[in-house]
């Protein structure tokens, strides 16, 4: 972004209210909202112009590998305006690979991707993870929460049975009966 020489001397003026607070005039007021209402078309500006190239560059990767010497360029004016490349993006220079200019904006678009997924996960992940520590002794250590004396306005509830020691744990042919093959249809039943 490029300020005119008025506008720096406004900049320049805002910039030492900001530092010395002091009233401004009237004027000065006015100047510091022009500036600002500068400020916000050149932003929106940027804003459609950026939209138009990443549309330009969507459109030269669908018609490609025809496209290639125009998608490349875009690209590149893409990646240095500080887009971050799509998995679009890596797919269709794994397929220009052959281009030298393809292979090296390939590495680039990687890295910049790689980048750019650490930063994502940096930012969900809430901070160093703690270890979960186990309390010495388990269970055994502290009083066990089921064996609470009943409140007085509940029947007590039976409590389950400890298992037997004599009995043997059941196979899974015990717990899991096997499936009964299927009945054939009653017309089949019928002609045999």
């Amino acid at each position: 972004m490029a300020f005119s020489a008025d506008e720096l001397r406004v900049l320049r003026r805002a910039l030492a209210v900001a530092l010395h607070p002091a009233p401004l005039a009237d004027a000065d007021v006015l100047d510091c909202l022009r500036l600002a209402g500068s400020v916000d078309e050149a932003v929106r500006e940027a804003n459609r112009l950026r939209a138009f190239l990443l549309a330009d560059l969507a459109r030269y990767r669908t018609a490609l590998p025809g496209s290639a010497p125009g998608y490349l360029e875009l690209l590149q004016d893409a990646l240095a305006a500080g887009y971050d490349p799509t998995p679009d993006d890596l797919a269709a220079l794994r397929a220009l690979r052959s281009l030298p200019v393809a292979a090296a904006l390939l590495e680039r678009c990687r890295r910049l991707a790689e980048h750019s997924v650490r930063a994502r996960l940096a930012a969900v992940t809430p901070g160093p993870r703690t270890r979960l520590l186990a309390l010495p002794g388990g269970r055994a250590a502290g009083p066990d929460p089921k064996s609470r004396p009943a409140p007085a306005s509940e029947p007590a509830r039976p409590q389950p049975k400890a298992p037997r020691p004599d009995r043997p744990i059941p196979t899974p042919g015990e717990v899991f009966p096997p499936r009964r093959k299927p009945l054939p249809p009653p017309a089949a039943r019928a002609a045999g």
